[in-house]
């Protein structure tokens, strides 16, 4: 079938991880631990951040996770309702934060454009909330060319699981098969496998590297900006 619509993973796919997210990580680690920064640094390594590089690991909790999976990382004695007044209390806050300081991919905002352009539905499908993914979209301009956001916190079972496709595919009536899922990690990939994606794009800009995320793609490339070549040309 033909591609209709595309679903894209956020950070590392549309938005530069590391430029956006290494400080963040350090300042919300911070928080976490009441201004310890030895404290700090342990949570941030626990999450996948390597302190010396200042680059996240692959496939890391902060790299793949939700808040609500950093949270109780950091937080192992929390439960119930104490746990999940902190799990919105970091949502709201990196809502704020990540939106301010979101950094675009080069090209992006480009290739989105043509993309939109050419007819087909555009949607994001993310492990941040989908308020956080709302407020980055809106700051960088690109909200009239998306059909939809969702955060891990708008479906019951955030990705790896199908149901952010699902969604997306209620929401712009576009059959599964009709839509391409893009994304930097193997949870991204999993995820369209999952729903049984009429196209599924890893892309070489975010935290996934190549050996961990070809053997899940039909089509592996540098960059979501080389995406309308590719759908152009195929």
């Amino acid at each position: 079938m033909a591609i209709r619509a595309v679903l894209f993973d956020k950070d590392g796919t549309l938005v530069d991880f590391e430029a956006t997210w290494a400080a963040l990580a350090r300042r919300m680690a911070l928080l976490a631990a009441d201004g310890d920064a030895e404290r700090a640094g342990f949570l941030l390594e626990q999450s996948g951040l390597d302190l010396a590089t200042n680059r996240f690991r692959a496939d890391s909790i902060f790299a793949a996770g939700t808040n609500a999976d950093v949270v109780e990382l950091w937080h192992p004695h929390l439960d119930g309702e104490a746990l999940a007044r902190t799990v919105e209390r970091f949502d709201a806050w990196t809502a704020i934060e990540a939106s301010r300081s979101a950094v675009p991919l080069p090209g992006l905002r480009e290739a989105l454009a043509r993309l939109h352009g050419s007819g087909l539905r555009l949607g994001v499908a993310t492990n941040d909330s989908t308020e956080a993914a709302r407020l980055t979209v809106e700051a960088l301009g690109w909200a009239p060319l998306f059909s939809g956001v969702f955060g891990y916190d708008s479906v019951a079972h955030p990705k790896p699981a199908p149901d952010v496709v699902h969604a997306f595919a209620r929401l712009t009536g576009v059959a599964p098969a009709e839509i391409a899922f893009v994304g930097d990690n193997r949870h991204d990939l999993e995820t369209g496998r999952a729903a049984h994606a009429g196209l599924v794009v890893g892309v070489l800009s975010g935290t996934g590297t190549r050996e961990a995320l070809e053997p899940l793609a039909d089509v592996l490339l540098n960059s979501a900006a080389e995406l309308p070549d590719h759908l152009e040309g195929s």
